[in-house]
């Protein structure tokens, strides 16, 4: 496996875009940055559905859940140990992130991560057909299925990590 991040991809531009590049990426281990950021959604649904509420001034919530969603990663500090489900699978996602350039074996490679996000995105559509239509059932199915996509991502992001650690000495030393 090599030691170089990759540069390009989608993955490596949208973790650019939330400021995790090298050492960076160890704040967002953190297990609370993790569970925490699973509020974004739920938060981006309701100060969506507020609207019906409050008009306009529904762009306040709107903005301050995506100014959470950028800062989150990178508001806590690296936590005292990464031998968590959460920490290794952001340490997973950052090995997935930079996979143009290094060998994983063909099971990572393989399309469940993909079928995962694809998973969550359908959550994500369903929810904006509750939102524009403001119908509870599907914006809480959207979310349930959404994090189910993302949990399952996750999960395969941690069986990465466990894997690449055995194999490559700079992804061991990730973990303590």
């Amino acid at each position: 496996m090599s030691a170089q991040p990759a540069t390009g991809g989608a993955a490596g531009r949208i973790s650019r875009l939330f400021g995790l590049e090298g050492d960076r990426w160890m704040r967002h281990t953190n297990p609370v940055s993790v569970w925490s950021r699973f509020s974004v959604l739920a938060l981006l649904a309701l100060a969506i559905w507020s609207r019906d509420w409050i008009g306009w001034l529904c762009l306040v919530p709107v903005a301050l859940a995506l100014v959470w969603m950028m800062v989150n990663p990178l508001v806590f500090a690296p936590p005292r140990s990464t031998r968590n489900w959460a920490s290794k699978g952001v340490l997973g996602e950052r090995i997935w992130t930079e996979r143009a350039s290094v060998e994983l074996l063909p099971q990572f490679t393989a399309t469940v991560p993909t079928i995962a996000n694809v998973f969550a995105l359908a959550g994500i559509v369903v929810i904006a057909y509750g939102l524009y239509a403001l119908e509870v059932l599907p914006v809480v199915s959207g979310l349930l299925v959404a994090y189910c996509g993302k949990l399952w991502f996750i999960d395969r992001m941690v069986l990465l990590f466990e894997d690449a650690k055995t194999r490559n000495p700079r992804y061991a030393a990730w973990e303590y």
